[in-house]
């Protein structure tokens, strides 16, 4: 594989234009994508080529990046399969259940390619490709061999496929909870009028964080991302059942998650999505 590797993203969404972004600004100037929607727009912003079928970006990429939903990621990695060969690296970073990793793991090697499981560990923006990743498969060392140079930043962990998403699923359990905790508690105290107390009390029992600024930051993450993450708090939940553990609370926060995506508060805000927890506040009040 030359210095200047193809790389093909499966979806084009948030992580997958943000990594593209990143590589490009590092010189990757081959970089393709497919995606069931129209991403031609966002992909023009990031000089990335479109093409319209899973062959097609076969074809033209040497490193495969599968970056959809997590209800999606088998999928995906079942589209692309035929169209493999030995030489190819799969890498999946979707937020799935160690189970599931196992799965396409097994699905991707029949082809021969070789496989990276990847777990994102913080929102890809503002990182882009720097954003900390968790990486194993039969295809880890060589994928960070091609890819450190590139600035991404990897840590190659030992053991079988499913530990890196292990690891991500655990983490998602305070991350996402905490949004979702978040998220219900500005709304009920909002209706006591009791914002001010309550966040002067957290930052108190808690020093050094800025508990009106974070619940700013992570309530708009629901409001984006909503759906995605309901998905993968399924994924976590599936995580923990499988080691007999009863997901009380990785259910209740893909419920909230979902409630957010149901009631399509997405759609009131830009890309962006909202300046602060207020606006969202407005917005499910009226």
């Amino acid at each position: 594989m030359n210095r200047n590797p193809a790389i093909g993203f499966i979806g084009f969404g948030e992580a997958g234009s943000h990594i593209a972004k990143g590589l490009r600004s590092e010189g990757l100037n081959r970089l393709h994508a497919f995606d069931i929607r129209d991403v031609r727009e966002c992909a023009a912003v990031h000089h990335t080529t479109v093409v319209d079928t899973p062959s097609a970006l076969a074809q033209s990429s040497d490193i495969l990046i599968s970056a959809v939903t997590a209800n999606s990621a088998l999928d995906a990695a079942s589209a692309i399969r035929p169209f493999l060969s030995p030489g190819k690296l799969y890498a999946d970073i979707n937020s799935v259940s160690p189970a599931l990793k196992q799965q396409i793991f097994s699905t991707i090697t029949q082809s021969g390619a070789a496989f990276v499981e990847v777990a994102v560990m913080a929102a890809v923006p503002p990182y882009c490709h720097r954003v900390p990743m968790l990486i194993n498969g039969d295809g880890a060392q060589h994928f960070a061999e091609i890819m450190t140079p590139f600035g991404m930043r990897m840590e190659i962990l030992p053991g079988s496929v499913g530990t890196a998403a292990a690891v991500k699923m655990c983490r998602s359990i305070v991350v996402k909870g905490l949004e979702a905790l978040l998220l219900e508690c500005v709304m009920s105290a909002s209706g006591y009028n009791a914002e001010d107390h309550v966040f002067a009390s957290l930052n108190e029992s808690f020093p050094g964080v800025d508990w009106k600024k974070l619940a700013n930051y992570t309530v708009g993450r629901v409001v984006l991302h909503g759906e995605r993450r309901a998905h993968e708090m399924d994924e976590v939940a599936a995580t923990l059942r499988s080691i007999g553990i009863d997901p009380i609370m990785a259910e209740a926060t893909a419920r909230r998650q979902a409630w957010s995506a149901a009631l399509d508060l997405k759609s009131h805000f830009g890309p962006e999505g909202p300046d602060g927890y207020q606006s969202v506040l407005d917005v499910i009040n009226k």
